[in-house]
């Protein structure tokens, strides 16, 4: 795949369509998923030492994560963030490692 390929398609993958759901409907109430995405791409050519061998290469990296979501009623609009309990646990995790190491310092003779 030529990089300037790659590239257009990264592009298109980190569009607007990709941060927006679509709106979902339900007794009245309209629903519009919202998410946070994040990436990049690269690529490059070149030559070998004397003009030796040819060479390319491209990658992209893409990711997305929820943030919350439009909740449109009764002509009125409000932000329903989503609750992203990761950050917590890689807290919890990191309380429960100092925690372990004091209790060490402190049972040592």
């Amino acid at each position: 795949m030529k990089p300037g390929s790659l590239i257009e398609q990264a592009r298109d993958a980190m569009s607007a369509r990709r941060v927006y759901g679509k709106p979902v409907e339900a007794n009245g109430v309209t629903v519009i998923p919202a998410a946070r995405v994040m990436g990049g791409a690269g690529g490059g050519n070149g030559e070998g030492p004397n003009g030796t061998g040819q060479g390319e290469g491209a990658g992209f990296g893409l990711m997305a994560r929820p943030v919350g979501a439009f909740v449109i009623k009764d002509g009125g609009v409000r932000w329903k963030p989503a609750v992203d309990l990761l950050p917590l646990l890689g807290i919890g995790l990191l309380l429960l490692l100092v925690a372990r190491s004091i209790i060490k310092l402190l049972t040592q003779p």
